[in-house]
């Protein structure tokens, strides 16, 4: 990789991050759910929603969008009883302490509600879409309040987690617009884009790196403490189970736990500095997959090569028509995370080469919560002419843009920063 072009990019995330005094190992020390990574409850993270003012005489007249469905259930058929079984096998055995035996008990009621529910939008996701639904109609009511017959084509993948979380903001903007016309689909038709990988990426390079994740994996896993904690018998426990697993597996069935109203709160069971540790290994492995990691040869963010594509081709029809309308697209976080990557958002581009040194540029939870999402707006002149410009939101907050740069901070001239991305796409598809 150049290195003039890693110095500048390092240069811009560390500008980008400035404003962030905190640490990662701050930010987690206060929030802890933070760890959750792609599990965090979206509305642990709402921004102030101050939104810097158009450049005089623009209006915003079209919505492009993903978004990931919200908060829910953990999904592999495995993920609850995988955790249950060591413990299950140590209470048989009598090697269980208090705590562990408490432990179990309530993971195992809360295991009943998990019954064929594995996947499933939770109360919690379905209400942060609503809030989402709602907002977008707040924030820009000109598009989704002002316009009488607004046209909004909502499409989703034929996950049903992703179809109740489009039914639910569908829901606040018919709310917000009862003229409305919204086109829902669902369709294998459109999971080319909407939840698929570009052809041989993942295959080709996925394996590239796993030495390294390995390593770096094995500096921040460590079972110990917490082993005593849950068993009586570290000799049994060095004999009978795989403890890093069984860690690394707990903390993702408690950190999700923040998925639920009213599931239990074990987040207790870890301590700071193995809530930040664990965290810190499963970023650098999101970096490592699906953002821009040399380690994986800087072309995971590729893998939505059809989802760019169709947000520029889609803005084309829609800007081309001129009027007022929306374009919503629902999916996956394997989505959402690549794309900020690829469209450059912020620091999500950013090339990092050591391991070690990503949390300080690139922080998932900062991209893909639950329900996270991307939203473009475009502007045109209320009268007379001038360029359309664009703004986006990462999760609702404002991001920079790679180009189309104007004197106005996030507002970004659109033709400059299709070239930008159309020429990116180009190019690799020409490798």
């Amino acid at each position: 990789m150049n290195r003039i072009f890693v110095t500048i990019a390092l240069f811009v995330s560390a500008v980008t991050l400035s404003a962030q005094t905190k640490t990662a190992r701050e930010e987690i020390k206060e929030n802890p759910y933070l760890a959750g990574a792609n599990y965090v409850d979206y509305d642990r993270q709402l921004p102030d929603f101050q939104y810097t003012k158009a450049p005089k005489g623009y209006v915003p007249f079209y919505f492009s969008h993903y978004g990931r469905h919200g908060s829910r259930w953990l999904i592999g058929k495995d993920d609850y009883e995988r955790v249950l079984r060591p413990l299950r096998k140590a209470r048989q055995e009598g090697k269980l302490t208090r705590e562990g035996q408490e432990a179990l008990r309530q993971l195992e009621v809360f295991n009943k509600t998990t019954n064929k529910r594995l996947g499933d939008l939770t109360t919690v996701g379905e209400r942060q879409h609503h809030g989402i639904g709602k907002r977008i109609a707040e924030h820009f009511p000109e598009i989704f309040v002002k316009t009488k017959g607004l046209h909004i084509d909502a499409r989703s993948t034929t996950v049903n987690r992703c179809i109740l979380s489009m039914i639910a903001e569908c829901e606040e903007l018919m709310a917000a617009n009862p003229t409305a016309r919204i086109h829902n689909d669902v369709s294998e038709s459109l999971q080319y884009y909407l939840n698929q990988n570009w052809e041989g990426i993942v295959k080709e390079n996925g394996r590239s790196a796993r030495e390294e994740r390995h390593a770096f994996a094995k500096k921040c896993v460590h079972p110990e403490r917490l082993n005593t904690v849950l068993f009586n018998d570290q000799q049994w426990v060095h004999d009978s189970i795989d403890a890093n697993m069984l860690m690394r597996h707990l903390f993702q069935v408690v950190i999700n736990m923040q998925s639920h109203d009213n599931a239990p709160d074990m987040i207790n069971l870890f301590t700071n500095d193995e809530i930040y540790d664990l965290w810190r290994q499963g970023n650098a492995e999101w970096y490592v997959n699906y953002g821009a990691s040399p380690l994986s040869k800087g072309v995971m963010p590729f893998s939505q090569f059809n989802l760019l594509t169709n947000f520029i081709e889609t803005a084309d029809t829609c800007l081309a028509i001129g009027k007022p309308q929306a374009t919503m697209r629902f999916g996956h976080e394997i989505c959402v995370l690549p794309l900020a990557c690829l469209m450059e958002l912020d620091s999500c581009g950013i090339q990092v080469e050591r391991l070690e040194d990503v949390e300080n540029h690139w922080r998932n939870y900062k991209i893909f919560p639950m329900a996270c999402n991307i939203q473009l707006i475009f502007y045109k002149p209320k009268k007379g002419n001038g360029p359309i410009l664009v703004k986006a939101l990462l999760n609702e907050r404002e991001a920079t843009l790679p180009a189309g740069a104007t004197d106005t901070p996030y507002y970004y001239k659109w033709e400059d920063l299709r070239n930008y991305w159309t020429k990116k796409l180009n190019d690799f598809k020409n490798l």
